[in-house]
């Protein structure tokens, strides 16, 4: 069982900065690839980054490529989602998944869809004002 706790979403203003960190309890870490979700009101939840187990290998949805960085710390079980440039189409709950062995298929398509992560955490609300 992996329990997943988000933190550090609030309010800010367009142009700022903001991370999102978010805790594993497990003693395993780097078995599991990660990422973070988001869900906007009236839309459904998408995936906006992702990251391979040792933490080499990203993927970072158009939306946000080039503003938002993922990391992780396997050393502290920590996963992390630094957010700069925040626009007011960022606002929406952000949620970290795990799931177990890769990021990638065999082909190297990216696992996005959230039925292909087991374990979730409860969310974390980012709001950008204009």
């Amino acid at each position: 069982q992996v329990m997943l706790v988000e933190s550090g979403g609030g309010l800010r203003q367009a142009g700022d900065s903001l991370r999102l960190s978010c805790l594993a309890s497990v003693s395993n870490f780097d078995v599991y690839a990660l990422a973070w979700f988001r869900q906007a009101p009236g839309k459904e939840r998408a995936a906006v980054a992702a990251i391979n187990r040792g933490g080499t290998r990203t993927y970072s949805a158009d939306s946000v490529k080039g503003r938002f960085t993922i990391s992780r710390d396997n050393a502290r079980s920590t996963l992390y989602l630094q957010m700069d440039s925040l626009k007011p189409e960022d606002t929406a709950v952000y949620y970290c998944a795990a799931r177990q062995l890769g990021i990638t298929d065999y082909s190297g398509k990216y696992y996005l869809r959230d039925n292909e992560y087991n374990w979730w955490g409860q969310g974390t609300q980012v709001t950008v004002s204009s």
